[in-house]
């Protein structure tokens, strides 16, 4: 004791004494001494003066969960209480006691909304259903950009318009829309496009309200709700000759101007039996059928050996869909 008097600590006072200090703590405080089950009755482990009780944990819980303050953040709630007069605990320890209640997560009520109706369209001949869609063209310098805006029948795939332009615009998309409408001379059940500014502005919502077209629209962030627009823009820019870059707006006129004669007019399309569009949309494709199964009977005839049934053309589509419903099996 005289040496601890003296402001020495204990680990220096037990190493000059030759006591450790196990031996000193024990009989400075007997009553903290905590015995085990084969030296005595166990004393309950004394709890850090801070800890906040079970009564106090309930009563911050039922605070957090009051009708006032269940769809604030803790840190609002602590805010709020603090700013009338009374503390509980700190934000930290709110978030403890609501993380073991299991409230730790979001507590605010949130907005729900309603799951996007997935576009189901069918097409049984042409001009019965368009989709239209537009992308980026790369101009002569980095940053700058030419708008194509392509439109075209899903049963047929005949683009009936396209059109090169400056930017993206409203006014512009209307026009070219109903431009399309009268040159086709049929004005087609539904319109397909995603949901670009252009796609869902007033300009052409009106428009074809006013011509009575239906209006159809991908679901957010789901390309696949426009294939047909999505798989045309990948023919167009996989060609040998499409360039990486326009030289000015008359290049890319021209280039498109090319393109969308031979892809009407030459393309044979996997989709349409083989068949070029412009054949399917203008209703000539079952008399070219016809001749061409003519030319493959001739062929059978000369050379039967060589085929192993009576060959014929490929078919005609009877239908095109936009996310075909799939049918559930019947238990």
């Amino acid at each position: 004791m005289a040496l601890r008097s003296a402001e020495m600590s204990v680990a220096v006072a037990c190493a000059l004494t030759g006591r450790s200090r196990a031996t000193h703590y024990r009989r400075a405080d007997p009553a903290g001494v905590t015995l085990g089950p084969m030296h005595g009755p166990h004393r309950p482990r004394r709890l850090p003066p801070a800890t906040i009780t079970d009564d106090e944990r309930a009563r911050v819980l039922a605070l957090l969960n009051s009708a006032s303050y269940r769809d604030l953040a803790i840190p609002q709630v602590w805010a709020r209480e603090l700013d009338e007069d009374r503390y509980w605990c700190s934000p930290s320890s709110m978030y403890r006691i609501a993380r073991q209640a299991g409230q730790s997560r979001e507590r605010r009520a949130q907005a729900t909304h309603p799951p996007r109706v997935r576009p189901e369209l069918v097409a049984r001949g042409p001009s019965e259903v368009w989709s239209w869609d537009i992308t980026a063209l790369k101009g002569p310098r980095k940053g700058e950009w030419y708008k194509l805006y392509v439109v075209l029948d899903i049963f047929s795939r005949y683009a009936t318009g396209w059109l090169v332009a400056n930017a993206e615009d409203a006014v512009v998309a209307k026009d070219f829309l109903a431009g399309a409408i009268a040159r086709n001379r049929v004005i087609p059940h539904t319109i397909h496009a995603d949901r670009g500014g252009s796609m869902t502005s007033k300009p052409v919502s009106d428009m074809m309200i006013d011509l009575g077209v239906c209006r159809s629209h991908s679901r957010p962030r789901t390309s696949n709700d426009n294939p047909y627009s999505e798989a045309q823009f990948k023919t167009l820019k996989y060609v040998p000759d499409f360039p990486d870059r326009f030289g000015s707006l008359a290049d890319a006129r021209a280039f498109c101007e090319r393109f969308f004669t031979a892809y009407n007019h030459e393309h044979r399309h996997s989709g349409i039996g083989m068949h070029t569009p412009a054949s399917v949309h203008f209703d000539t494709a079952t008399e070219v059928r016809d001749r061409r199964q003519a030319t493959l009977d001739r062929a059978h005839t000369r050379h039967p050996e060589r085929f192993s049934r009576r060959p014929r053309p490929p078919r005609l589509p009877e239908q095109a869909w936009i996310n075909e419903p799939v049918l559930q099996p019947t238990q």
